[in-house]
């Protein structure tokens, strides 16, 4: 290894070391830092043969984090990786649908917005949660019936 390589291998260490990254991540972090696509691709494939990056293994973590923390859909904890760059393949794998689990996220969501809400008027309250599950990627369906289970949907829209 060279000098460069040095400095880009101890930048993509340092990345690391703030939280997990997938390859692409860090390749656009390293040209960003102005390394070539050689020193980059050497890292990269440095790190990844030692073991400190790993694609399947991020999606697994980024899968858990966006069910728990984020109380994302299934869908929506799709995007979440996608956006961090695992790729489209490692992302498909690692997530099957999974009706229940959407719906008892989008309950504990609902219940946890509910608390902050509970002095708004009632158009309001019904406004943000339908729009809070849909940016957190829950279908349509799901949205109407947890609307309907706290009486927070009529049938003139949601």
């Amino acid at each position: 290894m060279n000098g460069l390589q040095n400095k880009a291998r101890a930048f993509a260490l340092k990345l690391l070391s703030y939280r997990g990254r997938s390859e692409q991540e860090l390749r656009d972090r390293l040209k960003k830092k102005g390394f070539s696509q050689t020193e980059t691709i050497a890292t990269v494939h440095d790190l990844k043969q030692s073991g400190l990056v790993d694609d399947a293994n991020l999606a697994e973590t980024l899968k858990w984090e966006a069910f728990t923390a984020k109380l994302l859909s299934t869908e929506g904890a799709k995007r979440y990786v996608l956006g961090r760059g695992i790729p489209r393949d490692i992302a498909e794998t690692a997530f099957a649908y999974d009706e229940e689990r959407d719906k008892e996220n989008a309950r504990r969501l609902v219940e946890k917005k509910l608390r902050v809400l509970k002095h708004y008027p009632f158009a309001t309250v019904r406004r943000r949660m339908y729009n809070l599950l849909a940016r957190k990627g829950y279908p349509y369906g799901l949205i109407v019936e947890l609307l309907k289970e706290k009486n927070l949907y009529k049938e003139d829209g949601a």
